[in-house]
């Protein structure tokens, strides 16, 4: 499947739906939570949080998706190489952290279904999680899936300008606050990041490159292009998110506690901004499925030979179908999982200084990475800086929670 993939797609092509995959999967209704709830308690003081995030995003992108590409293989199988059991550590982290996420992604999209058809978010959800099954089961299922993500993203960026086109934004404000913060919360920040960042969403742009046939220390300009142009569609939205969240909050209006969100859609632009909320919802959920799903299941790829390979291929698409299966019976049966999502979040900020500790391990073994290639010193020196404010933030986050 990888060699007809690569001769059938260019690497750039490749990196672009990587990218894209990376930036909508980062997007999803997790951040949409996430970013209406700490921009309602907040304000523009979560600007700050929104600017770690992106500087963050940097690092680990280029990082993570230069180690992946450059060595050739999965993350979880450079932890193995890197002491053995650890990469068994690792997929446990992503897989579970990517279920959970998993779950609020088709009932972010079968609530987008719901606001826009009037169809209960649980039959939404159902629907949602056929059309995502269907796309992954259809001959050359990566491309369908890179252009379906591609589709979306444009949705997601022009549902936003509209927004922002109807409000007053308080840009002044924003900056200020986004540089000179009058308060900072560290679990606002470990959650925002673990939710963009964190747990299955760094891996996921690295995976669809070797997915794609694109592996090697030649193939470092497709890791830039991608990683770049990821972190870049992925940070103007949650720019414009919280732009549109903060000028409803500072016109004084309550964000519902049950749906923040919509809230911010609804008292901007009425009945006809909550339209375009279920709209957006539907698109970040779709999105958020088909890269949680990828990137999760693929940590369930231990191979190293053709055979082995094509034996995990095999049975891939029954991963697949379970995954998505099992994770909408858990919404259809439970319901809107939206502390869930803020929970996940947090807990995908705790799993990242973890998992870039490992890689950043790997980058500097000849054995993994061949003796040749010298992993970037600027790379190294953030990663790790990286670590240490995202255990740190992550230990003050866990000290000050309220159980």
């Amino acid at each position: 499947m990888k060699e007809k993939q690569a001769k059938k797609q260019s690497p750039f092509s490749v990196a672009m739906g990587a990218a894209f995959m990376m930036a909508m999967a980062a997007v999803g209704p997790g951040f949409l939570t996430q970013t209406a709830t700490f921009t309602g308690k907040m304000g523009a003081n979560f600007g700050f949080a929104i600017l770690i995030c992106i500087v963050v995003d940097i690092i680990v992108q280029l990082n993570i998706w230069r180690i992946i590409v450059v060595s050739g293989k999965r993350a979880q199988v450079l932890a193995n190489e890197v002491f053995p059991g650890l990469g068994y550590l690792l997929t446990v982290l992503i897989v579970i952290g990517g279920f959970f996420f998993n779950i609020g992604n088709v009932g972010g999209a079968g609530l987008g279904l719901n606001v826009l058809f009037g169809i209960s978010p649980e039959n939404g959800a159902l629907i949602a999680a056929a059309v995502a099954i269907i796309i992954f089961l259809v001959k050359d299922a990566m491309r369908v899936v890179d252009r379906s993500v591609q589709f979306l993203a444009i949705i997601k960026v022009a549902i936003l300008i509209y927004i922002l086109a109807v409000t007053t934004v308080p840009y002044q404000a924003a900056v200020t606050h986004a540089f000179m913060p009058t308060h900072i919360d560290f679990y606002s920040i470990v959650t925002i990041v673990g939710g963009t960042v964190g747990g299955y969403i760094s891996f996921s742009g690295g995976h669809r490159l070797l997915e794609g046939g694109v592996e090697g220390p030649d193939k470092i300009k497709y890791v830039n292009q991608g990683a770049l142009t990821g972190i870049g569609v992925a940070s103007v939205i949650r720019i414009m998110l919280f732009l549109a969240g903060l000028a409803v909050v500072l016109e004084g209006h309550v964000l519902d506690p049950t749906n923040p969100a919509a809230s911010i859609f609804k008292d901007a632009a009425g009945q006809f901004g909550y339209k375009f909320f279920g709209l957006l919802l539907l698109a970040a959920g779709m999105t958020s499925t088909l890269g949680s799903t990828f990137t999760s299941v693929s940590f369930l790829d231990y191979t190293v030979s053709q055979g082995s390979e094509n034996k995990y291929l095999r049975f891939r698409s029954w991963l697949i179908v379970a995954f998505i299966v099992l994770s909408t019976a858990i919404f259809y049966f439970i319901g809107n999982p939206a502390k869930v999502l803020v929970f996940v979040g947090a807990l995908n900020g705790l799993i990242l200084p973890i998992a870039l500790a490992i890689l950043l391990v790997a980058a500097n073994k000849k054995q993994i990475m061949g003796a040749a290639y010298r992993h970037p010193r600027w790379l190294l020196f953030t990663g790790w800086l990286v670590v240490v404010f995202m255990a740190y933030a992550g230990v003050r986050t866990i000290l000050t929670l309220e159980f």
